[in-house]
């Protein structure tokens, strides 16, 4: 018997040793090496490793010193990753490159080491306006969906998703989103131009999305997740669909999400809204806040064309669906520059945008962030109705030239160095004009981007608890700081 015990209480304390030992430690800045990588403005930096830094002991701040702020031991939401959509368009530019543009391409989204490190990636369920032309997977009029097959895609967009699937390791999160329903199934029978799904395709809709899951999982391209509707309160020229609150929710929870749970697809990320930050949170107390309904709902998604017209980002209401909400996730589903011309394709307030928005949503408490076309032609398409957009990378397919735009370097700044399953961090910054966000990878790194949106040179202390270091930034620059 004391035998017994005696290896018992060893079994324990071994037990509790382990723990202690495998616990991780506090962040401390103290002894560490900063790395500044640097895209600025008016200067050939384009993520460029531009100093070295270390830490020393940190003083009260003055009033007249700029300083950007992290709190190691003030964590929130786990990241997820960033990525950007492969539409058809995308897909059809990117058959018409060279094998070596083509590996170029791709190596610059999905290579950690050679490129961006994109580990999130968006699809479209059938046609989207960034199609050549409108089609879907069935016959007019098969509401059985007997006829289903996804041939088309087979021709461009499998592959390229193949192709980005395997430089990404593997490890590659893909969710899909539909335009709108077969036109036979819609009250103005017509693909384009909003409508409303008919009752009686509800059970046939929802069996679509069963049917495009499996369809595309048989190819080797495992679905993560869907979102129930791009833009359900937009009528576009183009593929579009109206669902109000009501409609999305009422079809989530009698239709989809049991459709998905008996299809044996109920681990499958469902999201909701997938339109602009402005009405997410009537459509977030409307679904989610009816247990039946957001059982099926994993999060909501959301894209930033509320300022397409000037008007200022609605990034509050971000922070309001987290905090009212905050066992759901909030996930960055489409973003891009509108009106494409061919002499902005180095505009740098185009970056810019992309910087103010993902510190922006990552620090209102979002888990994941998707560009729109990772790849469009010389002429921002293609495109079926003339949406004409602006891409990170554009082809000139008359030259087999790539062209990268700034958005592409300030995505970089974010999505080369914060990884999946990293912690976001308390990061404040003391001028309006610096905007920052930190993240701790799981390997132990300390990732803080700092933007720079004035016209002027900027030095600032980097403040961690009694650590400091003061660094550089050009006028109209990101940096990400490694440590």
């Amino acid at each position: 018997m004391k035998t017994t015990i005696s290896v018992l209480i060893v079994l324990v304390s071994f037990s509790i040793y382990s723990q202690q030992k495998n616990k991780s430690k506090p962040f401390s800045a103290s002894g560490k090496t900063v790395t500044v990588y640097t895209t600025a403005d008016s200067t050939k930096l384009r993520l460029a490793l531009t100093d070295k830094l270390v830490f020393s002991p940190s003083k009260q701040p003055l009033e007249s010193e700029i300083c950007v702020f992290v709190d190691p031991k003030k964590t929130f939401q786990t990241f997820m990753g960033i990525g950007g959509a492969i539409t058809d368009a995308s897909a059809e530019v990117f058959a018409k490159l060279t094998k070596d543009k083509q590996q170029e391409l791709i190596n610059a989204y999905y290579d950690k080491e050679k490129g961006i490190g994109y580990s999130l990636a968006r699809t479209t369920i059938h046609s989207s306006d960034f199609s050549s032309d409108s089609y879907t997977y069935i016959k007019e009029g098969d509401a059985a969906l007997k006829t289903f097959n996804i041939d088309h895609d087979r021709q461009y967009r499998v592959p390229m998703l193949k192709e980005a699937l395997k430089t990404a390791g593997g490890k590659l999160l893909i969710y899909a989103s539909p335009w709108s329903p077969p036109a036979f199934m819609k009250s103005n029978n017509n693909m384009l131009k909003g409508g409303t799904l008919l009752p009686e395709f509800y059970q046939s809709w929802a069996n679509y999305y069963t049917k495009f899951i499996k369809a595309y999982e048989k190819e080797g391209i495992p679905i993560w997740g869907l979102t129930l509707q791009n833009e359900p309160m937009a009528v576009q020229s183009w593929e579009s669909c109206i669902f109000t609150a009501e409609a999305e929710r009422d079809f989530l929870k009698n239709y989809l999400g049991p459709t998905m749970k008996k299809e044996a697809l109920g681990d499958k990320k469902i999201m909701v809204w997938d339109h602009n930050r402005d009405l997410m949170n009537q459509r977030a107390n409307v679904i989610f806040s009816d247990p039946e309904a957001a059982k099926y709902a994993w999060g909501m998604g959301f894209h930033w064309y509320e300022s397409w017209s000037g008007g200022t980002p609605m990034f509050e209401n971000v922070r309001k669906v987290q905090e009212v909400y905050p066992t759901k996730n909030l996930l960055f589903t489409e973003g891009c520059v509108e009106r494409f011309d061919a002499k902005k394709y180095q505009f740098w307030a185009n970056g810019e945008r992309y910087g103010i928005s993902m510190i922006n949503d990552f620090n209102n408490g979002t888990v994941g962030w998707t560009d729109w076309n990772i790849l469009l032609d010389q002429n921002g398409g293609p495109n079926h109705v003339g949406n004409f957009c602006f891409a990170p990378i554009h082809a000139d397919i008359n030259t087999g030239e790539l062209i990268y735009t700034p958005s592409y370097y300030y995505i970089g700044h974010f999505s080369k160095f914060i990884r999946p399953d990293a912690k976001r961090v308390s990061t404040a910054v003391s001028r309006s004009s610096m905007l920052s966000t930190s993240f701790l990878n799981t390997d132990g790194k300390m990732i803080t981007v700092v933007m720079n949106q004035s016209d002027k040179t900027i030095t600032y202390n980097l403040i961690i608890d009694s650590e400091e270091t003061m660094i550089v930034i050009p006028a109209h620059a990101i940096q990400t700081l490694v440590y």
